[in-house]
Formats: structure tokens, C-alpha cells, sequence
């Protein structure tokens, strides 16, 4: 099944509870893709429950696209006067046009992950189309900065993906990294629309899924840190969160409203 757009990739996750964070490479590809409405109930009731254990109120905050000239270096501005730090899935393409903004997202303690060189709908693509474009965006931000994420850490553009998509990623020994949560910061909406949905949906722990090139996230975000603070999180990137919490808690991650 083709996802019809990231909209509709929107309701599937928002109406399946068994929606991966993330898809390492040692699980079932298929247990993990999108599917029709019986599918996904039987594959919900099908899968081994996690073992109980505690969830832990940390957060990644993750961005996608860019880098971009202007909103890059303002949302950079703001998560270093909150001192905090995040997970950025950068554009290969738009890192070789900007590199200066990609090696200052990384010196600024930021963690720099491969959104695909070209932002294309994996979905659509063959195995080797997929491996391509995951490939060509890891060694062309890689030849900016040296961080070891680019080689472990991916997000399909839009969201996009099958199980065929998952097998060729896992094959080339990446995390398919997703979200516990997306506010629709991708859409016209204001901050205060941001922080309402954050402050509802909620998740211990969390990665949360932002977009650079967005003013009203930007703008959102001292309001959105200050919720999360004030509930007992603490923010970490993408690799701090799974070094401390097992895929199986991340993908079973509590609702904690803030």
C-alpha cells in the first residue's frame, strides 16, 4: 500500500496505536509497515507486548529539511539561548548549497542525521534507489561534519514508506527514526496551535517531529521547552534517547499530557 501523501500518512499514524518511533534493523519490516485496517488490527493483536519497565520523561526534538539561509540560523539562535540541543535530519542537497549552516548546526552541539540527498518519496523507489539516495546524503553532509549519526540515523522524507522501504534501509544498517508525535508544524498553523497539540499529546519518552524553515516553530518553542521542563522532561538528541531507552519503550511510549 501507497501512502497517499504526507497527509495521509498523518491519519494512518494517528489512527494505528502499533505506528513505529522507530524501526531498527533487526525487526520485522512488515510487522512495522503501513497496511490496510484489518491488517493493522491483526497486526497490533499479533505482536509481543514490551516488557514492562519504567518510561522515562526524555525528549528528542527533531527537525526536518534545510538547512535554509534565514530560518535555520534563527531557530539555531533560539535552541542555544534554551540551551538545548537536537536532532537535526538535514537534506544532503541543501547542506552542499549551505554547508557553513550544516557545520555550524553541528558545532553548536547538535546531532546531524541523513533525510536522503534529495528529498524524493521512497516509497516509489526500488531497493537500490533507496540505498542511493540514503548513501549519496550521509557522504555528502559526512564531508562536512564528522558525525557518526549520518551513518545510523534516517528519516524518509514525508514520512513515505513500505516494508520494501524498510528492508533496503535496514540493509544498509540504518535506524528508520520516526516520531512518537507530529503537531503538523509542516502546515499553516500558529505557534500557539503547536504548543495546544504538544501540550496533548505527549509521550515518555518522546521524539517529536519539527520542521526547520518554520517561523511559528521557532516561535513556538520557548513556550514548548518550558511545558516539557516544567513536567520533568529532559531533552537529548536522537542517539542520546536510544542509548538510554530500548526501541521496544520507545515504540510503546506512554501518553503524558503536559
Amino acid at each position: 500500500m501507497l501512502i497517499a501523501g504526507y497527509g495521509g500518512y498523518r491519519v494512518w499514524r494517528h489512527t494505528n496505536p502499533a505506528a513505529p518511533a522507530i524501526v531498527t534493523p533487526g525487526m520485522d519490516a512488515v510487522a512495522y509497515a503501513p497496511g490496510g485496517l484489518g491488517t493493522r488490527l491483526k497486526r497490533l493483536f499479533l505482536r509481543t507486548p514490551p516488557a514492562p519497565g519504567p518510561r522515562p520523561k526524555l525528549i528528542a526534538l527533531t527537525f526536518d529539511d534545510g538547512p535554509y539561509p534565514v530560518d535555520t540560523p534563527l531557530l539555531l539562535d533560539t535552541l542555544a539561548g534554551l540551551h538545548v540541543r537536537a536532532t537535526f535530519f538535514l537534506i544532503g542537497r541543501d547542506g552542499q548549497q549551505y554547508p557553513d549552516l550544516v557545520r555550524r548546526i553541528a558545532a553548536a552541539g547538535n546531532e546531524i542525521a541523513d533525510h536522503t540527498l534529495t528529498h524524493p518519496d521512497l516509497d516509489r523507489l526500488d531497493a537500490g534507489a533507496v540505498r542511493g539516495e540514503i548513501d549519496a546524503g550521509a557522504a555528502v553532509l559526512g564531508a562536512l561534519v564528522p558525525d557518526p549519526a549520518l551513518r545510523r540515523y534516517m528519516r524518509p522524507p514525508h514520512g513515505r514508506y513500505t516494508a520494501a522501504t524498510l528492508r533496503a534501509i535496514q540493509a544498509d544498517g540504518y535506524d528508520t527514526v520516526l516520531w512518537n508525535d507530529d503537531p503538523g508544524d509542516w502546515r499553516a498553523i500558529g505557534p500557539d496551535a503547536i504548543v495546544a497539540h504538544v501540550t496533548r499529546f505527549a509521550t515518555a519518552p518522546e521524539i517529536l517531529l519539527l520542521h526547520s524553515g518554520r517561523p511559528a516553530t521557532v516561535a513556538a518553542l520557548p513556550a514548548l521547552v518550558e511545558r516539557y521542563r516544567a513536567a520533568g522532561y529532559r531533552f537529548v538528541t536522537v542517539g542520546e534517547l536510544l542509548a538510554a531507552v530500548a526501541p521496544a519503550v520507545l515504540n510503546s511510549a506512554s501518553r503524558s499530557p503536559i
